[in-house]
Protein backbone atom coordinates (compact mmCIF):
# COMPACT_ATOMS: atom_id res chain seq x y z
CA UNK A 1 0.00 0.00 0.00
CA UNK A 2 1.20 3.51 -0.79
CA UNK A 3 2.46 5.16 2.40
CA UNK A 4 0.79 8.41 1.37
CA UNK A 5 -2.59 6.65 1.50
CA UNK A 6 -1.89 4.65 4.66
CA UNK A 7 -0.91 7.54 6.93
CA UNK A 8 -2.26 11.08 6.97
CA UNK A 9 -1.05 14.08 9.02
CA UNK A 10 -3.05 14.44 12.21
CA UNK A 11 -3.59 10.70 12.65
CA UNK A 12 -2.59 9.03 15.88
CA UNK A 13 -0.02 6.30 15.26
CA UNK A 14 1.17 3.54 17.55
CA UNK A 15 4.68 2.14 17.96
CA UNK A 16 4.57 -1.13 19.89
CA UNK A 17 7.43 -2.74 21.76
CA UNK A 18 7.01 -5.60 24.22
CA UNK A 19 4.14 -4.55 26.49
CA UNK A 20 4.48 -0.80 25.87
CA UNK A 21 2.86 1.39 23.24
CA UNK A 22 3.95 4.84 22.15
CA UNK A 23 1.08 6.91 20.76
CA UNK A 24 2.04 9.90 18.66
CA UNK A 25 0.44 12.37 16.27
CA UNK A 26 1.70 12.17 12.71
CA UNK A 27 3.05 15.54 11.56
CA UNK A 28 4.51 14.58 8.20
CA UNK A 29 5.54 11.55 6.14
CA UNK A 30 9.02 11.76 4.58
CA UNK A 31 8.32 9.37 1.71
CA UNK A 32 11.78 9.61 0.14
CA UNK A 33 13.38 8.29 3.34
CA UNK A 34 10.51 6.07 4.55
CA UNK A 35 10.34 8.07 7.78
CA UNK A 36 7.60 9.81 9.66
CA UNK A 37 7.78 12.88 11.81
CA UNK A 38 5.64 12.34 14.88
CA UNK A 39 4.82 14.28 18.01
CA UNK A 40 4.67 11.96 21.05
CA UNK A 41 1.47 12.07 23.07
CA UNK A 42 1.67 9.24 25.57
CA UNK A 43 3.40 6.03 26.52
CA UNK A 44 1.20 3.20 27.79
CA UNK A 45 2.72 0.33 29.75
CA UNK A 46 0.29 -2.57 29.58
CA UNK A 47 2.21 -4.65 32.13
CA UNK A 48 0.20 -3.20 34.99
CA UNK A 49 -3.50 -3.24 35.71
CA UNK A 50 -4.72 -0.65 35.00
CA UNK A 51 -2.11 0.27 32.37
CA UNK A 52 0.36 3.02 33.33
CA UNK A 53 -0.11 6.11 31.16
CA UNK A 54 2.75 8.60 30.82
CA UNK A 55 2.08 12.04 29.36
CA UNK A 56 4.67 12.81 26.65
CA UNK A 57 3.23 16.02 25.24
CA UNK A 58 6.41 17.85 26.30
CA UNK A 59 8.77 15.30 24.76
CA UNK A 60 10.74 16.07 21.61
CA UNK A 61 9.35 15.23 18.19
CA UNK A 62 10.63 12.06 16.62
CA UNK A 63 11.73 11.17 13.10
CA UNK A 64 11.37 7.39 12.91
CA UNK A 65 11.03 4.58 10.33
CA UNK A 66 7.46 4.56 9.16
CA UNK A 67 7.22 0.79 8.83
CA UNK A 68 7.41 0.43 12.62
CA UNK A 69 4.16 2.36 13.13
CA UNK A 70 0.53 1.41 12.70
CA UNK A 71 -2.59 3.54 12.84
CA UNK A 72 -4.01 3.60 16.38
CA UNK A 73 -7.65 2.68 16.77
CA UNK A 74 -9.87 5.31 18.36
CA UNK A 75 -11.21 2.72 20.78
CA UNK A 76 -7.76 1.80 22.07
CA UNK A 77 -6.55 5.34 22.74
CA UNK A 78 -9.57 7.44 23.72
CA UNK A 79 -9.52 6.36 27.38
CA UNK A 80 -5.80 7.10 27.68
CA UNK A 81 -6.08 10.47 25.95
CA UNK A 82 -8.85 11.61 28.28
CA UNK A 83 -6.58 10.84 31.24
CA UNK A 84 -3.80 13.16 30.05
CA UNK A 85 -5.66 15.87 28.13
CA UNK A 86 -7.37 17.16 31.26
CA UNK A 87 -3.94 18.03 32.71
CA UNK A 88 -1.48 20.69 31.65
CA UNK A 89 1.81 19.26 30.36
CA UNK A 90 4.76 19.78 32.69
CA UNK A 91 7.83 21.60 31.41
CA UNK A 92 10.57 19.69 33.18
CA UNK A 93 13.77 19.25 31.15
CA UNK A 94 14.71 15.88 32.65
CA UNK A 95 11.32 14.66 33.78
CA UNK A 96 10.73 10.96 34.47
CA UNK A 97 8.34 10.95 31.49
CA UNK A 98 11.09 12.07 29.12
CA UNK A 99 13.47 9.52 30.60
CA UNK A 100 10.88 6.76 30.05
CA UNK A 101 10.37 7.98 26.48
CA UNK A 102 14.11 7.99 25.76
CA UNK A 103 14.51 4.51 27.25
CA UNK A 104 11.60 3.17 25.19
CA UNK A 105 13.00 4.65 21.95
CA UNK A 106 16.45 3.25 22.73
CA UNK A 107 14.99 -0.24 23.28
CA UNK A 108 12.99 -0.12 20.04
CA UNK A 109 16.06 1.05 18.13
CA UNK A 110 18.21 -1.74 19.56
CA UNK A 111 15.58 -4.33 18.66
CA UNK A 112 15.15 -2.98 15.13
CA UNK A 113 18.92 -3.14 14.57
CA UNK A 114 18.96 -6.82 15.59
CA UNK A 115 16.21 -7.48 13.06
CA UNK A 116 18.28 -5.83 10.33
CA UNK A 117 21.28 -8.04 11.06
CA UNK A 118 23.41 -5.17 12.37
Amino acid sequence: MDINLKFQPGQILCLEHNDTNLYAELIQVVVSRQLCWVRPLLLVANSTEPPTVTDLRDASDLLWPIDLFRVALDTEIITFLTQVLVKEPKNEPDSPAKQQFNQFIHQVWQESQKGNGQ
